[in-house]
């Protein structure tokens, strides 16, 4: 792996409407590194991620991407979000969906045969090979997650951000999902947000945990108290296949 880091956060706040959303965060990820960021919901993992994008710009702090300024690297920068609204009664097809990720810094125009090529590709890579036609909105669940990942690799990024991308989808796709991201791991740097660590817990060395602050461990020392401090709520552990995962407490 090429000791060279790839994202530096230095002393990076961040508020929002006076509500302090992040504070005092330091975080350095190394090339080829594939991590997991957990924390409760409104913890800042997705302002943390907008902010490495340079949709959000912290109030102090530093921040580089790929050796510049988050807005000068996007393109460079992979991004999975956690929802996308769209119409069902929209005909937009798969191909629709996936160009989209071709859009950053281009002029006016149509897409290329380069771009629709590009788009091929990475369907064929996460397995939607055939699927360039369909509707978007006909589907499956599992289908719109790989979908959505190609969009965030068509521009062949270096990075690859991804936001909760297992919500809402069951195991055995979710298991299929991970296998995908640990091939392209071997070409990118990989950061997701998940609430389940079981699933990842093979695959990361890292984690990074966030609840307006943040901490980053190797994954041996995540354990129940460790959790239970960053949720600041007593959480069950659940398991998968005898990989722990996490889940907060039902009656918590």
């Amino acid at each position: 792996m090429n000791e060279d880091p790839v994202i530096v956060i230095k002393d990076v706040n961040f508020s929002y409407g006076g509500l302090h959303i992040l504070e005092n965060v330091n975080i350095k990820v190394k090339k080829g590194e594939f991590l997991s960021m957990v924390g409760p919901n409104g913890g800042g993992k997705t302002t943390l991620l907008k902010i490495i994008l340079g949709l959000l710009k912290p109030e102090s702090g530093e921040v580089h991407i790929l050796g510049t300024l988050p807005e000068r690297s996007r393109n460079r920068v992979g991004y999975m979000p956690q929802h996308t609204l769209f119409d069902p009664q929209f005909p937009v097809t798969v191909m629709d969906v996936v160009l989209m990720g071709r859009l950053e810094g281009r002029r006016a125009g149509p897409f290329s045969k380069a771009d629709k090529k590009a788009v091929t590709e990475v369907l064929e890579e996460v397995e939607m090979t055939g699927f360039c036609k369909r509707r978007f909105s006909e589907i499956s669940g599992g289908q719109r997650q790989r979908v959505l990942l190609s969009r965030a690799l068509v521009g062949r990024p270096e990075i690859l951000l991804l936001d909760e991308p297992t919500a809402s989808i069951d195991l055995e796709i979710e298991h299929k999902l991970y296998e995908i991201l640990k091939e392209l791991n071997k070409r990118m740097t990989i950061l997701i947000v998940t609430h389940d660590l079981g699933f990842v817990s093979h695959m990361v060395r890292r984690v990074i945990c966030v609840n307006k602050r943040v901490a980053v461990h190797p994954t041996g020392e995540i354990n129940g108290k460790v959790i239970q401090e960053m949720y600041g709520k007593d959480i069950r552990m659940v398991l998968h296949d005898r990989v722990s995962g996490i889940e907060e407490q039902l009656h918590g």
